[in-house]
């Protein structure tokens, strides 16, 4: 079989479509041919490597993808060969008292794949039952593949984080990358309203696609004040944080009395400042999210079913041309998700 591995971090020459041995498939698993894997920008982070943190290497990429069950292992019972799959990108040991009480991502031994163990890029995954769930029948491959992680979060963040209901100003940053474009369409679900940030004006067709009520660029000086203005001076009930530290000073600038913050990632950099008066004056609250429970997975994943949240590809490459992908998302061309697709 092929993969896309890194055996050490860096740049984009770390990234290899290599051969490698394929394994067997234990009783308890079940192999799942790949037709398709999407990218996050925590492959990104995963490449370039984290501050005081060591994944296991070499280390095949991807958390998302979509594919055909090809054999099964004697102890499953509940799926088949020739299911059409996608993945749950959570891992967990399934016994704690977090995993008991359906809060997976509290797990001690919590992972995800294509960070602390083998991922989804790949010609072929061997994963437990619990990473399995049936594909969308109205969708492609590609477009399975590309949903899972970014909805799971952003739904994780705005519905069990920071409670966003109807109604409330939401802020979400980035409104054409894949948690953003996601939060938008769990934002409008939710019949919030919702103000969005781009990076330039030919950018604002998708967030208006999307669902955006508002959208401003964020390289324009005064968009601080054009957010301000849309909530008549109110401020914002909810910022969706992604960003990091290049945001942060105006995410709690723009924070409304008893505003809340709700952040999964810092892509800008992870060292910000607070001022604590104006966060226990205001009553306001900050809450980080990581991934999401499986309660939270399935829940998307019905809302996807039921045609709810619809899938936004930007740009499909063969596995080969992973390193095409990687520098597409750094440069911040694209507009949704990148795809890898195998069309053999």
């Amino acid at each position: 079989m092929k993969a896309v591995r890194i055996h050490e971090h860096g740049s984009i020459d770390v990234l290899m479509w290599e051969e490698i041995k394929s394994q067997e498939c234990p009783d308890d698993k079940v192999r799942v041919r790949i037709k398709a894997a999407a990218l996050n920008h925590l492959d990104i982070w995963i490449r370039k490597g984290f501050d005081g943190i060591s994944l296991p290497m070499p280390l095949i990429m991807g958390s998302d993808g979509a594919g055909i069950i090809t054999e099964i292992g004697r102890d499953v019972t509940n799926l088949k060969t020739g299911d059409e799959v996608v993945i749950q990108p959570n891992t967990f040991c399934g016994s704690c008292p977090a995993c008991q009480s359906g809060k997976e991502n509290f797990c001690q031994t919590y992972g995800i794949l294509g960070e602390t163990e083998n991922g989804t890029q790949a010609n072929e995954i061997i994963l437990y039952p619990k990473n399995i769930h049936p594909k969308p029948k109205h969708l492609s491959f590609e477009a399975a593949a590309s949903m899972q992680l970014v909805f799971i979060t952003a739904y994780q963040m705005l519905v069990r984080r920071a409670k966003l209901t109807a109604g409330e100003y939401v802020l979400i940053y980035g409104a054409t990358s894949g948690v953003g474009s996601a939060a938008i369409q769990i934002a409008k679900y939710l019949n919030s309203k919702v103000i969005t940030t781009v990076g330039s004006n030919d950018k604002f067709p998708h967030a208006e696609k999307m669902g955006a009520d508002f959208s401003v660029n964020h390289n324009d000086s005064n968009w601080v004040k054009k957010v301000k203005n849309i909530t008549d001076g109110k401020g914002i009930n909810v910022v969706f944080e992604h960003v990091g530290a290049s945001t942060w000073s105006s995410s709690l600038r723009l924070l409304a009395r008893g505003g809340r913050i709700v952040t999964c990632g810092a892509t800008t950099g992870h060292k910000v400042n607070i001022d604590l008066r104006h966060l226990f004056m205001k009553q306001q609250s900050i809450l980080g999210s990581t991934m999401s429970d499986i309660n939270t997975f399935n829940t998307v994943m019905k809302l996807i079913d039921q045609k709810v949240f619809f899938p936004f590809i930007d740009k499909i490459f063969p596995f080969e041309n992973i390193r095409d992908a990687h520098t597409r998302i750094e440069d911040r061309c694209q507009y949704g998700k990148i795809v890898l697709s195998d069309n053999g």
